[in-house]
């Protein structure tokens, strides 16, 4: 089963069920990926095109929830946890701090990265094997970190 098919099973489930918090969340994903199957005229989108989406979703949740706590809105902070529940269930597990440093070591070797200045080209390398599954900044600090130790 795709992502695309649990998501539509789940929303049918949450429908059925009157859900309205795990209906809201749903909604709202697949309301993106049909933006994005429209404008990138592609009829299905893959897993992993679902899976950035679903990060973007988060990320835009964790703001929301910072903004709401400074601003004093419980409630809306209780809505956007809920949510950002749900969308966590569809990524995939995140990578350790270990995980993350031997994958960019393999990374690494296999794009014979030599300093700093190949960050470019072992970030885009690294990325589709860790999205979802990592922070892009942690990610881009980490490797930076990497290719300074490889330089000197």
């Amino acid at each position: 089963m795709t992502l695309k098919e649990k998501i539509g099973h789940d929303y049918n489930a949450a429908l059925k069920a009157r859900d309205e918090r795990r209906l809201s969340a749903l909604r709202l994903l697949r309301t993106e990926a049909k933006k994005r199957e429209v404008s990138g005229q592609k009829k299905d989108l893959t897993d992993t095109e679902f899976t950035e989406i679903i990060s973007s979703l988060v990320k835009q949740r964790r703001e929301s929830i910072r903004l709401f706590a400074e601003g004093a809105r419980q409630d809306l902070v209780e809505k956007e946890e809920a949510e950002l529940k749900v969308l966590l269930a569809y990524l995939p597990q995140a990578l350790t701090p270990a995980e993350l440093e031997e994958l960019i070591h393999q990374v690494i070797q296999e794009t014979q990265a030599s300093g700093p200045k190949d960050q470019g080209k072992v970030m885009k390398a690294i990325m589709p094997r860790v999205t979802g599954r990592a922070d892009g900044k942690a990610v881009s600090e980490s490797v930076k970190q990497a290719l300074s130790k490889l330089a000197g």
